[in-house]
C-alpha cells in the first residue's frame, strides 16, 4: 500500500557565490563512445557561465547531465549541494529550469499558455499566488507580450524561441540551463537575450549557457568553459581563457583575438589574408 505523498521541500533563497550545480568527475559514454570524460565544472549563483566548444565537444551533453536528462556512467551531478536524485522531479524543477535547443508543441497552445507552464511546479504553494504577475513579467521581459495571443505554431523559429525563454524565466527557478538561447536570433535579439540573461545572474540567480558565437560569449559571460574532446580545456574570465593560441587548437582552425576598442572584451576573429590593396582609380 503506497503511503502519502511527501509534500516538496520549497528551495531556500540562494546566497550569492554559493554553488547552484557541479559536475565532479562526469563521463558520459553512448554506444561505447565517450562523450564527456570526467568533467568537473561548477556553477554559482550570481554569475553568468557560458559553454564553448567546436561541435562534438560535449557542450549539449553537459548541459544535459546537469539538467538531469543524461545519467553519467560515472561522476556525479550535484544540485544545491545534493545529488539530483536526492530531489524528486518537481524539487528540481523548483530549484533549476532547462531551456533545450528544439521547441516543440503538438497542440496549439498560445504564448501565454506555454508561459504559464513554466508555473507548474509551484502549484499548490503560496508562489502560486504570484503567477499572473510572473507570467506576464517573463512575457515582457522576453519581448513577446506583443503576441501573447498568438498560436506558438504559428510564430518563426526565432519567435518561438522567445516565447520558450519566457517559460524558462516564468519558472523562477535559482539556476537557469539554456542550450544555444540565441541560434535563431536576430542580432538585436542576441544581445537582448544575453544582457537578460546577466541582468538575472546580477539578481543572484546562476545561468549557465551554451553559446556558438565566440564573440557573444566574451562579451557577456562572467565565465567561459571551453570544451575540447569531452574534456574542460579551459575555465575562467573570457580574457584570460579566451587567447589566440587556446581557440585555435580547440577549433583546429587560426583565430585572432584582439581587445575591443571600449569594453577591452575579446573580440574574437577567423583569420584570414590580408586583402589585396585597392586600385586608385
Amino acid at each position: 500500500m503506497m503511503g502519502p505523498l511527501r509534500r516538496p521541500r520549497l528551495p531556500e533563497p540562494p546566497e550569492p557565490g554559493s554553488v547552484a550545480l557541479a559536475a565532479e568527475d562526469v563521463t558520459v559514454r553512448r554506444g561505447g563512445t565517450t562523450i564527456l570524460d570526467g568533467v568537473d565544472l561548477e556553477l554559482r549563483h550570481g554569475e553568468t557561465l557560458v559553454l564553448v566548444g567546436p561541435n562534438g565537444a560535449g557542450k549539449s551533453t553537459l548541459l544535459a547531465a546537469l539538467a538531469g536528462d543524461t545519467a553519467p556512467a560515472s561522476g556525479r551531478v550535484a544540485l544545491h549541494g545534493r545529488p539530483l536524485g536526492a530531489w524528486t522531479a518537481r524539487e528540481q524543477a523548483m530549484r533549476r529550469a532547462v531551456l533545450p535547443q528544439r521547441h516543440s508543441l503538438a497542440f496549439g497552445f498560445t504564448v501565454e499558455e506555454v508561459v504559464r507552464m513554466g508555473r507548474a511546479p509551484w502549484a499548490g504553494t503560496p508562489a502560486e499566488d504570484e503567477d499572473d504577475t510572473v507570467v506576464t513579467s517573463a512575457l515582457h521581459a522576453a519581448d513577446v507580450a506583443a503576441f501573447a495571443e498568438r498560436r506558438f505554431t504559428s510564430l518563426s523559429g526565432g519567435e518561438q524561441a522567445r516565447a520558450a525563454l519566457a517559460r524558462v524565466l516564468a519558472q523562477r527557478a535559482a539556476t537557469v540551463l539554456l542550450d544555444e538561447p540565441t541560434a535563431a536570433l536576430d542580432i538585436g535579439h542576441q544581445e537582448h537575450v544575453l544582457t537578460l540573461l546577466r541582468a538575472e545572474a546580477a539578481a543572484g540567480r546562476a545561468v549557465l549557457a551554451v553559446v556558438h558565437d565566440l564573440g557573444l560569449a566574451a562579451a557577456h559571460a562572467d565565465r567561459v568553459a571551453v570544451l575540447s574532446r569531452g574534456r574542460v580545456a579551459a575555465c575562467g574570465p573570457p580574457a584570460r581563457v579566451m587567447t589566440a593560441d587556446l581557440l585555435s587548437d580547440v577549433y583546429r582552425h587560426p583565430i585572432e583575438v584582439l581587445p575591443h576598442p571600449r569594453t577591452s572584451r575579446p573580440l574574437i576573429l577567423s583569420e584570414r589574408p590580408a586583402a589585396p590593396p585597392e586600385e586608385t582609380p
